[in-house]
């Protein structure tokens, strides 16, 4: 089995780390990821900017793009031997509810599903311990439940790990996302040449965490498994549309 594993972090985040070591018990591993920190960077390409790989001393490569680029990248020519499925993370903090839009985390696994591979983004719930060994080992017992039994095509999961020690996990949940309100404001400031700048505001508030929702199980000691697909379209509201339209 071989598999290959991004984040959006940085190829030099412990996150990262922890996966591809836990990962490395029950496969082979190809590590691409971001140079730098690409958080919330989403689904976005360098379309505009020549992409460089540089092969760390470790065997690793860092490339100077998002983490979709490195998935593509990776699955477009660059590997040599196709990995039998993807891994993002492990991300430092949550990616619940509405976060999975703008997440570059999840667009890596996106992208993996996109191209036709198993496709898992894994994150920690955590501010400062992050604990990346309790989601090290989810990502673990995933890989060998994907490998018994894969996954149907287009389904991507999005897990989510509380911050807690691997003996306090109660087991994991599947769960669908919750919400949160709209974002805090933004924070007006200057800079150091007395010109306006802004920063946006954090994340809003959580709206529904109610029972079976991703932040309600990761609230209660539980990972949280979101499945996720690439189709958007809202089926059900076709004919309601067609109904307006013809209005």
């Amino acid at each position: 089995m071989h598999i290959l594993v991004t984040n959006d972090d940085g190829v030099f985040a412990p996150g990262i780390v922890a996966l591809a070591t836990a990962l490395e018990k029950v496969a082979k591993v190809t590590v691409i990821a971001p140079d730098r920190n690409q958080s919330g960077v989403s689904s976005a390409l360098s379309l505009e900017t020549p992409l460089r790989v540089m092969q760390l001393p470790n065997g690793w490569y860092q490339l100077n793009g998002t983490p979709a680029d490195c998935v593509k990248l990776a699955l477009s020519g660059f590997m040599n031997e196709e990995p039998d499925m993807v891994f993002s993370g492990i991300n430092a903090g949550p990616n619940l509810g509405d976060d999975v839009v703008y997440s570059g985390t999840v667009a890596a696994a996106i992208e993996g599903r996109f191209l036709g591979l198993p496709s898992i983004a894994i994150s920690s719930n955590g501010k400062s311990d992050m604990y990346y060994e309790t989601a090290g080992s989810v990502a673990l017992q995933l890989v060998k439940k994907l490998n018994r039994s894969p996954l149907p095509s287009g389904l991507i999961l999005n897990v989510n790990v509380p911050a807690i020690p691997l003996e306090e996990l109660k087991g994991i949940q599947v769960t669908r996302q919750g919400e949160r309100h709209f974002s805090e404001p933004l924070k007006p400031t200057l800079d150091g040449r007395n010109k306006r700048i802004y920063w946006l505001g954090e994340a809003g508030r959580i709206k529904d965490d109610t029972d079976g929702t991703d932040f309600h199980a990761v609230k209660n000691g539980y990972a949280a498994i979101t499945p996720m697909q690439i189709d958007m379209t809202a089926h059900r509201r076709i004919a309601e549309v067609q109904h307006w339209l013809a209005k």
